[in-house]
């Protein structure tokens, strides 16, 4: 049997780059994540070596490399470049093969992305300019909220009754977060505020149907927007696997079908 072909993404978004390695079967062999600080291309460095490290392979070994994301010319090793709109398409295909609904939800621009039975995106629909910065500003609330960003959903957990921080623009909203502390509201209240105000966005863009799923890096680390999205629609929202890393592993996948080597399905050998 043929030794299977491997592939890398990197997805080099605003907050965080993203790295998969993925061979010809559908296997996610390994991954890195950085949180993105300084140059992206020092991030890009830096993160390369430690998915092949995970993944027990080395440059010699590589079919491709794909990038994608906001940065993705930072990437000096790649060999193809794809959409993070496609390559997030694919991602969610990967988990869930067939027509969907994918609502990406990362550091920047929310999109929900109608997926067809090939995992080939058919529409988008984004938010408007002046709302966008979504994971920023989940990271700007902690820092105000003294918490680390990972634990801004432990803090909105606390309580159930949230303040309104408002869901119009990214730059408001944060003024809004500085103007609610003044006031001595709690910061279990603000936190939970702070959530319910992704979630409104997310539905703002309009274009959600069933089925519904996830990716990006808010899905991975703030799990109450999906639970405030799912109660305020009635649908019901799942997050893929590893939500942060879809769109690299889309970015993987497209490797193969540039240069047109059918995929297996995940598991499959």
């Amino acid at each position: 049997m043929a030794k299977p072909l491997v592939s890398v993404g990197i997805d080099v978004g605003t907050e965080c780059i993203k790295v998969a390695v993925v061979n010809d079967q559908g296997v996610i062999l390994g991954n890195s994540i950085v949180a993105r600080r300084g140059y992206f291309q020092d991030r890009v460095a830096e993160a390369f070596p430690i998915a092949l490290e995970d993944a027990q392979i080395t440059t010699s070994d590589l079919h491709g490399v794909c990038a994608t994301g906001f940065a993705e010319n930072c990437v000096p090793m790649a060999t193809t470049f794809m959409g993070e709109t496609a390559c997030h398409a694919l991602g969610a295909y990967h988990h869930n093969q067939g027509a969907m609904c994918v609502i990406d939800i990362g550091g920047r621009d929310p999109k929900a992305i109608q997926v067809d039975d090939r995992g080939h995106p058919t529409s988008i629909q984004t938010l408007r300019r002046c709302a966008t910065g979504i994971g920023t500003f989940l990271i700007f609330a902690a820092r105000h909220l003294d918490v680390h960003p990972t634990h801004l959903q432990e803090l909105a957990a606390r309580t159930d009754e949230a303040c309104d921080v408002g869901s119009y623009c990214s730059l408001f909203s944060g003024q809004a977060i500085l103007e609610k502390l003044r006031e001595g509201v709690s910061r279990e209240a603000v936190a939970l505020g702070c959530i319910n105000s992704i979630a409104d966005r997310v539905i703002e863009i309009g274009g959600i149907t069933d089925p519904v799923f996830v990716t990006g890096g808010v899905a991975e680390y703030f799990p109450g927007v999906l639970s405030a999205i799912a109660k305020k629609t009635g649908h019901r929202i799942e997050a893929v696997p590893q939500p942060i890393l879809a769109g690299a592993v889309g970015a993987s996948l497209w490797v193969f079908k540039n240069n047109s080597i059918s995929l297996c399905k995940q598991g499959e050998s």
